[in-house]
C-alpha cells in the first residue's frame, strides 16, 4: 500500500488543515531526524507518530510508544534503558529497555514535557551520544532509533520558564508537526462520526446506526475540548446504549451527558409497564457506563491510577474503589 493511501485510511478527514498535515507527514518521514509533535489533548498525536513511522524506511522495525507522564524517575529510566537483575529492590530479573526494543525503529515519547530534570539529562545524553547503560550494568550499549516526541504544552514556554532544558528542546525539535484541534477541522466531524459509529456497530455486531440530524447538528456546534478522543468516547457510549437505528440525544450545555440518553431509554422501559425493574435497569445502565469509562481512562493513562483519577476529576482512593468494584486489572494497560 502506498504511504499516502495508508495515511488516508488512518487519519480521517478531508479538511485543508488535515490534508496539509498528511503532506507534511509524508515529507518529514523521509528524513531520519527527531520530530516533535504538538497539539491539544486528544487530537491524535500518537496516530501522527505512527503515520510517520509506517511511512518511513523504519516501518519494518518496531514502533515503541511510552507515556512519559505515567512513570516516576526510577521507573522511567528502568523502562527506557533496561536493568540488570538485582539492580534495585524489585529487580528480580534482567529487563530489556525500550531503546533496545525500538532498535532499528521508532521510539515515541508522549507527554515529554512531564519528564523530570533527572530524566531530561539522561535522555539528552542518549540523544547526544547514541549510547546508554542499563541500570546496574557496566556494559555500554547503542541503539539505532529515531525519536519522535509529543506534547500538549508549549515546550518553548517551558524552556523560558526554566522547567524544560533548552538543549534537550533543540535536540527534540529538529522537525515539527502540529496537529490541529477538532474545532478547526470543519466538516471532518461528519466523516469522524460516520467512521466511529460504523466501527462500533461492527465491533458489537449491531444493526447499522446513524445520528439524528438534530443530534449531529449540536455535536458539530459543540467545542469538544477533548478533541477526537472525547468525540470517539462519546460516540462509543451512545452507540452501545441507544436503541433502534437512529441515535437521538438532546443537546447538552457543556460536556455531553450520557445519562440524559440513559434516562430516555429508562422512560421507554417504564412506558412498557415494567416498572418493577426500573431501578435495576437504571443501576445496570449506570454501572455499564462507569465500567466502560474506567477502562477507557486507564487505557489513556497507561494504567496509572493517580493520573487517571486526576483526569477523571476524582479522589485517587475513590477512583481506586471504582477499579476494584469492577474487577479491572490496571496491569493490562501498563506499557
Amino acid at each position: 500500500m502506498l504511504a499516502v493511501d495508508l495515511l488516508r485510511l488512518t487519519i480521517i478527514g478531508e479538511s485543508p488543515v488535515i490534508e496539509g498535515m498528511r503532506q507534511l507527514i509524508l515529507k518529514v518521514s523521509g528524513f531520519d531526524a527527531p520530530i516533535l509533535i504538538s497539539g491539544e489533548t486528544g487530537t491524535g498525536k500518537e496516530l501522527v507518530a505512527r503515520g510517520i513511522h509506517y511511512c518511513s524506511e523504519r516501518s519494518d522495525s518496531a514502533f515503541v510508544p511510552v507515556n512519559c507522564g505515567a512513570f516516576n524517575d526510577e521507573l522511567f529510566l528502568s523502562e527506557l534503558f533496561g536493568h540488570e537483575k538485582g539492580a534495585f529492590t524489585d529487580a528480580r530479573r534482567s529487563k530489556t529497555g525500550l531503546l533496545e526494543q525500538a532498535d532499528g525503529g521508532t521510539l515515541f515519547l508522549d507527554e515529554v514535557d512531564s519528564l523530570s530534570p533527572k530524566a531530561q539529562v539522561s535522555l539528552l545524553r542518549f540523544l547526544q551520544e547514541k549510547e546508554f547503560r542499563p541500570i546496574g550494568s557496566e556494559k555500554i550499549k547503542t541503539a539505532n532509533v529515531r525519536v519522535v516526541s509529543a506534547s500538549n504544552k508549549n515546550l518553548q514556554e517551558l524552556v523560558n520558564s526554566g522547567s524544560f532544558r533548552q538543549d534537550l528542546f533543540y535536540r527534540l525539535d529538529v522537525l515539527s508537526v502540529s496537529v490541529p484541534p477538532l474545532r478547526e477541522r470543519g466538516d471532518d466531524i461528519d466523516l469522524l462520526v460516520n467512521h466511529f459509529i460504523s466501527q462500533y456497530c461492527r465491533q458489537y455486531r449491531l444493526d447499522v446506526k446513524a445520528l439524528h440530524p438534530l443530534t449531529l447538528e449540536w455535536i458539530k456546534d459543540y467545542a469538544w475540548p477533548g478533541n477526537v478522543r472525547e468525540l470517539e468516547n462519546y460516540l462509543h457510549r451512545i452507540c452501545i446504549l441507544s436503541d433502534g437505528q437512529v441515535i437521538h440525544v438532546r443537546e447538552q450545555k457543556g460536556n455531553p451527558d450520557i445519562l440524559t440518553m440513559v434516562n430516555e431509554q429508562l422512560e421507554k422501559l417504564e412506558n412498557l409497564s415494567i416498572l418493577g425493574d426500573f431501578r435495576e435497569e437504571k443501576n445496570k445502565a449506570v454501572q455499564d457506563f462507569e465500567r466502560q469509562y474506567v477502562h477507557e481512562i486507564l487505557k489513556e493513562c497507561s494504567g496509572n491510577i493517580t493520573l487517571a483519577a486526576r483526569r477523571a476529576g476524582k479522589d485517587r482512593r475513590a477512583f481506586g474503589r471504582l477499579v476494584k468494584k469492577y474487577g479491572i486489572d490496571r496491569e493490562q494497560y501498563i506499557m
